[in-house]
């Protein structure tokens, strides 16, 4: 990996930077759709390749489950099998703990889970791990953590933070002992829960590998703990990451939530939310997400969004035609889908460009007066979190709007206006 800052903002941590990696650049901030059994829902790879993106996320837990590694390997690695040709990153199977937790259980060794499909048992090492990412042939690989909810409370949260970076030495040795460390790079997950003195703890022993590690995640949040919590976990983290490693939040793709991840220093995120929240009729835009199964949607003939170039959109495609087919017919989510992976495609460049032209806080604030404008209210969280960095949202065009407790996602749930 090469990693290079190409510039930084003046009054935020925000900054872009120049990733080169096996299957070529990608520009940093970036947002990574989340193609978890070898592919975006909805989408051809040469769809999603056109749509700008240049990196994506593979999950090693299903990939493993199928198509498994006799056929990745007898195909070549995962590039070759799902026909990407630009950068991947695959995660390491450890939240699947979580998701599947009825089906796994934790020890020492490793994770046993049992199979959703045919009820064997597979033990997940963190040498294992390893050794399918390596068949994977992702250009980024995570270590195996061990992951618990992020409501979790007591002694757990601290087991699994100092197991985690037990498993990262396994895993260090592993990858350094495969001869795939030249052309695959091994990112650290940072745990510790809500706790910031075990973030602290976990943030000292993992730097201390820092020359066997090219870059850092920011893992176990965004598992429904308060967003005044999470920023302030997320700003911890970034803080006392080196500067000359890449950083990763994972599980983050609201629009709001990005916004205030570059801004307190987080260079990559993802989620499966705009391509699930799709299949959903909801398509994303920097007014808001709009939902296309509403009533209202079934007369208005104008497409999502008159100034998106994604084929969606720049076909003419109609929200009302959008309304009848994400309600009567499967083609909806293909199109929305489309649309919404463009957006935070769009979303994150309009971020870089407006680093590089060193007018990030004014981008910000009116980003934010777009997005929350028509609701008139900016939510709690992102003005604490940007004034922690020197924006004050609720300064010039925010002046006259209200600051609202609570997560203050937007989304339109009916027609009724309240």
């Amino acid at each position: 990996m090469q990693f290079e800052i190409v510039a930084q903002c003046s009054v935020t941590r925000a900054r872009v930077s120049r990733m080169k990696l096996a299957h070529g650049v990608t520009a940093l901030p970036t947002f990574m759709p989340v193609a978890t059994q070898a592919a975006l829902k909805g989408l051809t790879q040469q769809q999603t390749e056109a749509l700008g993106v240049t990196l994506i996320l593979n999950n090693t837990y299903h990939l493993n489950l199928r198509p498994g590694t006799k056929v990745l390997d007898a195909a070549g690695g995962a590039h070759k099998f799902q026909g990407w040709r630009k950068n991947m990153l695959t995660d390491s199977g450890g939240f699947q703990m979580v998701s599947l937790s009825s089906f796994s259980k934790v020890t020492e060794e490793g994770v046993l889970f049992e199979s959703p499909f045919t009820g064997e048992p597979t033990m997940l090492t963190p040498e294992e791990s390893m050794t399918i990412q390596h068949s994977i042939g992702a250009d980024i690989i995570m270590q195996l953590d061990d992951v618990v909810s992020s409501l979790t409370t007591g002694p757990r949260v601290e087991e699994a933070m100092r197991r985690s970076v037990r498993w990262l030495d396994r895993c260090i040795a592993a990858h350094n002992a495969s001869g795939h460390a030249d052309r695959q790079n091994l990112f650290a997950i940072i745990q510790g829960g809500l706790d910031h003195g075990l973030r602290d703890i976990c943030l000292e022993e993992m730097v201390k590998r820092k020359d066997s590690i090219p870059g850092y995640a920011v893992g176990g949040l965004s598992g429904g703990e308060a967003k005044d919590v999470f920023w302030k976990i997320v700003d911890q983290c970034t803080r006392k990451l080196p500067e000359d490693r890449p950083r990763y939040c994972m599980g983050i793709g609201f629009a709001e939530d990005l916004m205030v991840c570059v801004a307190l220093g987080v260079d990559m995120a993802d989620c499966v939310f705009p391509t699930r929240t799709a299949r959903f009729g909801v398509a994303l835009t920097f007014s808001g997400p709009i939902n296309l199964r509403l009533g209202k949607h079934a007369s208005s003939l104008v497409p999502i969004d008159e100034t998106c170039p994604c084929p969606t959109c720049a076909s003419g495609t109609t929200r009302a035609q959008l309304h009848h087919l994400v309600t009567y017919e499967t083609a909806g989510a293909h199109s929305v889908t489309l649309h919404n992976v463009a957006f935070q495609a769009q979303l994150m460049g309009r971020v870089r460009d407006a680093i590089i032209e060193n007018r990030f806080p004014e981008y910000l604030k009116k980003f934010f007066y777009d997005y929350f404008g028509e609701r008139g209210s900016y939510p709690r969280w992102c003005v604490d979190a940007l004034r922690s960095v020197g924006v004050d949202l609720l300064d010039g065009m925010g002046k006259d709007m209200l600051v609202i407790d609570g997560n203050g996602a937007k989304w339109e749930y009916s027609d009724v206006k309240v």
